[in-house]
């Protein structure tokens, strides 16, 4: 497991049950399920409306069925660029199909408890996360369809079950704007990135400079959304050392977006 910028941070706590238990959140998607649950109740904090659990729920269910039906789905082209990743999934495959399964399940319960508008927000992204698969191979354009369907899930949804809706501009383009930077550097391991094209220097500077945009957008935004600047702040801190390994990316990168949004619902 050596060589990973993760690992190497851990020092000398007992890696082997700390790494074990980073895998299992990260590979089995439920890190980045967390992550969308946190990003949403921040979200609905900014926007001055109530959180609601279904909401939470859908937001948390929905990442876990579109994560692991992508990583499920295209094993072939992850290995090379995320070895322990694959080797996780075929090992535990049977387990990862069963908690897909589960989560569809829920999410069509949370979905259609949620109503019509909810539906009208999650019908674009579930046909993004269907075809995610051939899309992803467009690089220029994945990081903007990704960072778009989270801003519908994250900011839309519980936008869309309220009444009366602040700040929505500001609060979308916050949680757009760092889940961008995210993904460009969630991607630099990426053979078919524009990293092979300009080394990973260039993409991983914009993403840096993504963040750090975002952070100054929450910084002059209405008060109810500047707590919300914890996201890019807790983004630009991991892309500041950033590492290249799998945990890496998949721990600290993704983790800083659920670091960052339990820091915000704190303040707001």
């Amino acid at each position: 497991m050596a060589g990973d910028g993760l690992e190497s941070a851990l020092g000398e706590a007992p890696h082997r049950l700390v790494m074990a238990i980073l895998e299992f959140l990260a590979f089995s998607s439920l890190w980045v399920a967390a992550a969308a649950l946190a990003l949403c109740a921040a979200s609905s904090r900014a926007l001055g409306v109530p959180v609601d659990a279904n909401a939470l729920a859908l937001a948390a269910s929905g990442t876990l069925v579109v994560y692991n039906v992508d990583r499920l789905r295209d094993t072939a082209n992850d290995r090379a660029t995320s070895p322990r990743r694959t080797a996780f999934i075929e090992r535990w495959e049977v387990h990862l199909f069963g908690i897909a399964a589960f989560a569809a399940v829920a999410s069509a319960g949370f979905a259609w408890r949620a109503g019509p508008d909810v539906l009208l927000v999650l019908a674009p992204v579930a046909a993004l996360g269907l075809f995610h698969r051939r899309l992803k191979r467009f690089a220029w354009w994945k990081p903007f369809y990704v960072s778009g369907a989270w801003a519908a899930v994250v900011v839309g949804l519980p936008a869309s079950q309220a009444a009366e809706v602040r700040h929505l501009g500001w609060v979308a383009l916050v949680i757009a704007a760092t889940v961008l930077a995210n993904v460009i550097a969630s991607n630099l391991r990426d053979d078919e990135s524009p990293s092979a094209q300009f080394g990973a220097n260039v993409p991983l500077r914009l993403a840096r400079g993504i963040a750090l945009a975002a952070l100054f957008v929450a910084l002059i935004a209405p008060a109810p959304v500047r707590p919300l600047g914890f996201v890019p702040l807790a983004t630009l801190a991991v892309l500041a050392p950033f590492h290249a390994g799998e945990l890496y990316g998949l721990v600290a990168v993704d983790g800083a977006l659920l670091m960052g949004a339990l820091a915000a619902l704190a303040l707001i």
